[in-house]
């Protein structure tokens, strides 16, 4: 059994309840377990600023699926839940997105599979969570522990425990 660690997000109606709906259509199958998760956050969109802002979660997760198995559940399982690739912007809206960001200690750099994330490294909506989990967790590609990265990230998006950000717009 591999230990994998998923992103999960929505910024499209009932976010929540769309991130708890993925968790238990990943885990119906049995061919993924869910071992801890992270609390909810509210997070500013990443890559587009004019979306709704994200509800985003990690969930650690053991699996018997080599990473590309991993990798096409999350995808059918975005797919059961209405998600639709637009042609026009990477960055939208979108009712789930099912990220891998680790799996084990492995590298992965395929086309359409990157592992650790490309741009985990980046992204304060994916390391925040991850802190919970695992914060002394070395990077296998960079080889420095997520509080590193943390400390390291260059533009510090809003990423707030869910219910504890103001709007003040």
């Amino acid at each position: 059994m591999a230990i994998a660690y998923l992103c999960l997000g929505s910024n499209i109606g009932d976010k929540i309840g769309y991130v708890q709906q993925a968790v238990k259509l990943l885990t119906s199958t049995g061919l993924v377990t869910v071992v801890r998760t992270s609390a909810l956050y509210e997070t500013e969109p990443w890559g587009n600023k004019d979306l709704d802002w994200f509800v985003n979660g990690v969930i650690e997760v053991k699996t018997k699926l080599t990473p590309r198995e991993l990798l096409e559940h999350c995808k059918n399982t975005e797919r059961k839940m209405g998600r639709t690739s637009g042609n026009s912007d990477k960055y939208e809206a979108r009712i789930i997105d099912i990220d891998i960001l680790f799996y084990g200690d492995l590298i992965v750099d395929e086309p359409d599979l990157k592992i650790p994330h490309e741009h985990l490294h980046e992204r304060a909506f994916a390391i925040v969570p991850l802190l919970e989990l695992i914060p002394d967790y070395e990077h296998p590609k960079f080889n420095k522990s997520l509080l590193d990265l943390h400390e390291e990230l260059e533009t510090l998006d809003d990423v707030f425990l869910y219910g504890t950000r103001v709007d003040i717009s």
